[in-house]
Formats: C-alpha cells, sequence, structure tokens
C-alpha cells in the first residue's frame, strides 16, 4: 500500500471523475448527487485496494482505536475544484456560498441530507 492512502480522500480517478462532470451551472441537487457518487466512489477505491482506517489515539480519553473512516462532503467537493484547478477560485468562492445558503435553509448536513437530531455517545463520541 502506497504512503498515505489510509489518510487519503482523494484519488485520481475521482478527481478525473469530478473534472469530467463539472460545469458552472450544475445545480445544487446535482452537485449533491456528484457528492454521493464520488463518495461511493472512495469506498470503493478504498475497498478494492484494502485500505484500511488509520488507528489513532484520542486526545481527550487516550482511547485507541480506528479513526473515522473518511468521506466526501459537498463543501468538499466544492473546495477541490479550487484545489484540483477545475474551476477558478472566485467561482468556488461563490459556490461555497451557496451552498452555505441552500443547506441551511433545507436544513441540510454536510452531505447534502436532511439534517437528523444528533444522539451524543460520550464526550469522545466513541
Amino acid at each position: 500500500m502506497p504512503a498515505g492512502d489510509p489518510q487519503r480522500t482523494w484519488f485520481p480517478e475521482m478527481v478525473d471523475e469530478l473534472r469530467k462532470r463539472w460545469r458552472a451551472e450544475l445545480p445544487l441537487s446535482d452537485l449533491i448527487q456528484l457528492r454521493n457518487d464520488l463518495d461511493a466512489m472512495l469506498h470503493r477505491i478504498r475497498s478494492e485496494r484494502n485500505i484500511r482506517i488509520p488507528v489513532i489515539r484520542c486526545p481527550r480519553c487516550g482511547h485507541t482505536g480506528p479513526a473515522a473512516e473518511p468521506d466526501v462532503s459537498v463543501r468538499a467537493t466544492i473546495l477541490a475544484l479550487g484545489r484540483f484547478g477545475i474551476a477558478l477560485v472566485e467561482e468556488v468562492k461563490a459556490l461555497d456560498k451557496r451552498w452555505a445558503v441552500y443547506r441551511k435553509a433545507n436544513g441540510l448536513d454536510l452531505h447534502g441530507t436532511p439534517a437528523a437530531t444528533k444522539v451524543s455517545t460520550g464526550p469522545c463520541g466513541h
């Protein structure tokens, strides 16, 4: 397994897919679907390549265990447009603001799905 892969979120084939499907006039509902497809692609790549989740130590309680599995959020998809030179910085900033307004107005979570009430599992979440 190449170094750095356990923490890696953006693989080359995901960036290629983002390049293929991105257009400036993409509706936010389609952007959410693109995010869903990229997230599925990330999980498929990690599974096929047998990339394990990194093990971390909780700074609060000292618990050692697997970190949360990486995923792709809508905002990560937006920021990747700038990171990989797919869209201009100004376009990315405008889209990020548009997403924040849309997300709040529609009560959506980071992944573009209706936000659910969070159940606390304790101070550390594990």
